[in-house]
């Protein structure tokens, strides 16, 4: 029995400090561990609060985009009108314009036929 007792005794003074370093070893990685954990808990709610204020953004920029388009469209829609009513005015410019040219013609032709009446006149009266 004393052969176990020697053996025992000498285990235990082997093993015990062994598990105690290890215990101590056990208890720093506990704490880096929480440590850790509280850090990633904290990163997780930036995380969240930056993900929530992309998302306000993006609803922001989805409220501007639908309002820039309503205003291209009342835009787009004021200056075909525009375009239509000065297509209109240029058809009667040149309506106007023909019949000035037109006009002219005719006036050359009116000194024409006076030219021509008043030879006639002439011939006669000779």
């Amino acid at each position: 029995m004393e052969f176990m007792e020697s053996v025992r005794a000498a285990l235990k003074e082997m093993i015990i400090p062994e598990l105690d370093r290890i215990k101590e070893e056990n208890g720093q990685i506990k704490a880096i561990l929480e440590v850790t954990n509280k850090r990633l808990d904290d990163v997780n709610l930036h995380l969240t609060d930056q993900s929530r204020r992309i998302d306000e953004t993006n609803n922001r920029i989805d409220m501007v985009r639908e309002e820039l388009t309503k205003r291209i469209d009342m835009v787009r829609e004021e200056v075909g009108s525009e375009i239509k009513e000065t297509n209109k005015r240029l058809d009667r410019l040149y309506e106007v314009i023909v019949r000035r040219d037109e006009h002219s013609k005719i006036e050359e032709r009116v000194a024409a036929l006076e030219r021509d009446v008043n030879e006639l006149k002439r011939r006669i009266a000779a």
